[in-house]
């Protein structure tokens, strides 16, 4: 029988392998175990924006209004049919013209009960366009484009019908008006084409098993534009919704009940968006598409938008309920569904922002933001004693913007057997240079980056700048490639790292690692 011949020279040499991991374009994840997740995830991700081909640090902000009082709690917008727009914010005991930048000027409504108002735009066909206020304490305030009116029973217009000041939470279906009285399951609705005038009733209480009170109420249609056959919903405190079709409420002919589905709790005093035709929730369990429960007979909770991000809300749900500040906002020009989350009331708030493009979540912190309005195609937030304007220049007002990034573990290919990792080069593009802490994390350990990064990157030339054919040609930013040591012994890794930025732009597009691979772990 013939044996194999031995080799001299003992063991086999081993051979380093180098590997690639893109950046986490995919997002934050806060459902998948840590060690099932896909590297193109990320366990922590603050305060950095995944794009459709990398991740890059968030714009900054920059202080629109300042000088205002106290907590800014209330912005809201009034477009005229014209494109013309102007922005009102509401602060304790009154309303103050923030379109202009630069320091507060005197109020244009004062002598208010509190900051915490729901508005929208009304346009009759007469051409008055009004913005509608209502805090369901003080008398509803009204702005026609030339003055406030206090609403009352006897003011021009007048509310009659309902106590004016127990009315909240507007929204409009066919052409009406309709509010909210607190405390209470009615639903108010005002006559066509009308912004005032005598209100009649549409009373839930038989309707609603779980009791409570309304919250939020919109009107849906799955044709996506108004029609005869959209859906008119309240929501209640208790998670219940009640839907009815119909065009007009005083005739049981051409109004009739849809359905009450149960879908879960709301949270917050503005649980309701109207986001590219559908409508979000703001539930405990996260955020929720209506239209789930209305084609089906139980809504179904994996339908969440933020099912990645899931116990991450449920956390700040469970400790954050009762804040004031829970919103969603939608900036159209980087496809950013924001959703502020209230920390703390009137400070440490953070905002969890999905890319509407991919689906990513991520986490931005350092925006101290009570609530959320698009003005002029701009996201703009009301602050303590400020008007602030997000995704400007890539800093805070000329602060550093910092982050930190924990991506996914991998095992890159061969789970269960053991690598010595010496070397990861991260893939950063920058129009600076930032400082950057970058290291490795083994095995699903957490511990923040203490390597600081060589920073030298490869300059290219930019066109119109650079002379011809003497530059390199890339884009306008620069890379930096460069192989950083790191010291991990593991069956999986992945990078970490922190990075702090002034007026700087910086992506992260892809890490390379270099490792050897040593026997099973038994």
């Amino acid at each position: 029988m013939r044996k194999p011949v031995l080799l001299k020279g003992g063991r086999r040499q081993r051979v380093s392998t180098p590997t690639s991991v893109p950046a986490p374009v995919k997002g934050l994840n806060a459902i998948d175990s840590i060690a099932e997740m896909d590297s193109k995830y990320a366990a922590i991700m603050e305060n950095w924006w995944p794009t459709t081909k990398d991740i890059m640090v968030r714009k900054g902000v920059t202080d629109h209004v300042t000088g205002i009082s106290t907590q800014v709690e209330s912005l809201m917008p009034y477009i005229k049919p014209d494109g013309t727009e102007t922005l009102f914010a509401a602060e304790n005991d009154a309303f103050y013209n923030v379109t202009s930048s630069g320091a507060v000027g005197a109020a244009v409504v004062s002598s208010l009960t509190n900051a915490r108002w729901d508005s929208l735009n009304f346009t009759n066909t007469s051409g008055t366009s009004y913005l509608c206020c209502f805090n369901a304490t003080d008398a509803p305030q009204y702005w026609d484009d030339s003055s406030w009116t206090a609403i009352t029973g006897v003011s021009t217009p007048a509310i009659t019908g309902v106590t004016a000041t127990t009315l909240k939470a507007p929204w409009v279906h066919q052409r009406r008006l309709w509010t909210i009285e607190k405390d209470t399951l009615y639903a108010w609705y005002f006559p066509v084409d009308a912004v005032g005038g005598a209100a009649q009733k549409q009373d839930l209480s038989g309707i609603c098993k779980r009791g409570g009170h309304l919250v939020a109420g919109g009107s849906y249609t799955f044709d996506g534009g108004d029609g005869p056959d959209d859906y008119w919903y309240a929501i209640t405190s208790e998670g219940e919704v009640v839907a009815y079709r119909g065009t007009d409420p005083t005739s049981l002919s051409t109004w009739s009940l849809v359905g009450v589905w149960y879908i879960g709790e709301p949270i917050g005093t503005r649980p309701l968006f109207k986001f590219r035709g559908e409508a979000l929730l703001i539930l405990r369990e996260g955020i929720f598409p209506l239209s789930k429960a209305l084609i089906a007979a139980n809504a179904d909770k994996t339908a969440a938008i933020t099912l990645n991000i899931k116990d991450a809300i449920a956390n700040a749900a469970a400790l954050y309920n009762d804040n004031f500040g829970w919103q969603l906002e939608y900036y159209p020009e980087a496809n950013m569904l924001i959703l502020n989350v209230p920390f703390g009331e009137g400070t440490n708030q953070k905002q969890y922002c999905m890319n509407s493009i991919t689906g990513a979540w991520t986490l931005f912190n350092g925006i101290d933001a009570n609530c959320w309005a698009i003005f002029n195609g701009q996201p703009y937030y009301g602050g303590n004693q400020v008007v602030g304007k997000l995704w400007g220049s890539f800093d805070d007002n000329g602060n550093n913007i910092d982050t930190q990034l924990q991506q996914a573990f991998s095992y890159f290919g061969s789970p269960g057997v053991l690598k010595n990792f010496s070397l990861i080069k991260p893939f950063i593009f920058s129009d600076g240079t930032p400082e950057v802490l970058a290291d490795i994390n083994v095995d699903f350990k957490d511990e923040p980056a203490a390597s600081s990064l060589s920073f030298s990157p490869t300059t290219y030339g930019v066109w119109d700048t650079s002379k011809w054919d003497q530059a390199p040609w890339g884009g306008a930013l620069n890379i930096n490639d460069n192989w950083q040591t790191c010291f991990g012994v593991g069956t999986s890794a992945a990078l970490r790292m922190q990075t702090a930025s002034n007026a700087i732009e910086l992506r992260l597009s892809a890490t390379d690692y270099l490792f050897e691979t040593g026997g099973v772990v038994g």
